[in-house]
């Protein structure tokens, strides 16, 4: 029984057997280290969870079902120490791409159904 991609994608974050890929803290949001989950879920050589070996392809998938990138806002200190403590934790985490669909939640898995192809 081949599974649709909103239920791939539930599986493998429930799974934990993934370190590029993992729910949000407040289980709103999908977190994808990009350079990783390229290694680790795309390049997997004929374990193929999803039917790309590309990130931009996966990607699309994420979209056509009605996902959004958000973007992390980072506050800025007025220091220049702390300024560029900062800037170097905001590009640790420039990697890390974060997607949210309403009906995408960890707390609520009946909406999962709710969530169709565009």
């Amino acid at each position: 029984l081949s599974l649709r991609f909103p239920q791939k994608l539930w599986k493998m974050l429930e799974s934990g057997k993934f370190q590029s890929i993992w729910w949000s803290e407040n289980g709103k949001c999908v977190a994808i280290n990009k350079d990783l989950f390229e290694l680790e879920v795309l390049g997997r050589k004929g374990q193929q969870v999803f039917h790309t070996q590309k990130i931009k392809s996966f990607m699309r998938q994420l979209n056509a079902y009605g996902f959004t990138k958000m973007q992390r806002n980072f506050q800025r200190s007025a220091s220049l120490p702390e300024f560029l403590a900062e800037e170097a934790a905001a590009s640790a985490h420039s990697q890390i791409l974060y997607y949210y669909n309403p009906s995408f939640n960890r707390e609520h898995p009946w909406l999962l159904e709710t969530c169709k192809r565009r």
